[in-house]
């Protein structure tokens, strides 16, 4: 039996959503505006509330570069569906921005970053297709291994009036 909805296929994958976290300065954790949807950069987030800390090429591998990108790819979700309701308005992840903490000749950041979109596909099917880049830091706040931001279209709910693009 194929499931659904995004949330199914969360559960179906032993997933639940996290708490959306309060941001830590001056910003707002999502954007919309028409139908984007821009969601701050989240972190890797352990369901104990612990990060994910670590820099590539030095004391972490790729494998758990991998897991922390899925992590934050789970916070994404979260602050997703806080901003819209329910993940299947998700009508497409138009792009993700994935920095990972690195030593300045680690090689495997789209592998590492990998874990974020492979996550997408897995939970929103074609819709989870995106444009990306993948590009190491000097440094991530707190030390966590991988920061990702995304771009999102939306679709209005059922029943409301399409988006308002502004004046014509």
């Amino acid at each position: 039996m194929t499931t659904s909805t995004p949330e199914e296929r969360l559960a179906a994958l032993g997933f639940t959503l996290p708490a959306v976290p309060a941001p830590m300065a001056n910003y707002v954790p999502y954007r919309l505006a028409g139908n984007l949807l821009f969601l701050s950069g989240q972190g890797p987030k352990r369901p104990d509330g612990s990060l994910m800390v670590g820099r590539l090429g030095k004391d972490a591998s790729v494998e758990q570069g991998y897991e922390a990108a899925r992590l934050t790819g789970l916070q994404l979700l979260a602050v997703a569906r806080a901003a819209i309701g329910e993940l299947s308005r998700i009508e497409a992840v138009i792009k993700l921005l994935g920095m990972v903490n690195a030593e300045p000749d680690f090689e495997d950041h789209p592998k590492v970053i990998n874990g974020c979109s492979d996550l997408m596909v897995e939970v929103l099917g074609d819709a989870g297709r995106h444009a990306r880049s993948a590009v190491g830091m000097g440094s991530l706040p707190n030390r966590i291994m991988v920061e990702i931001e995304a771009i999102l279209l939306v679709r209005a709910r059922r029943g409301e009036a399409p988006f308002d693009t502004g004046p014509d």
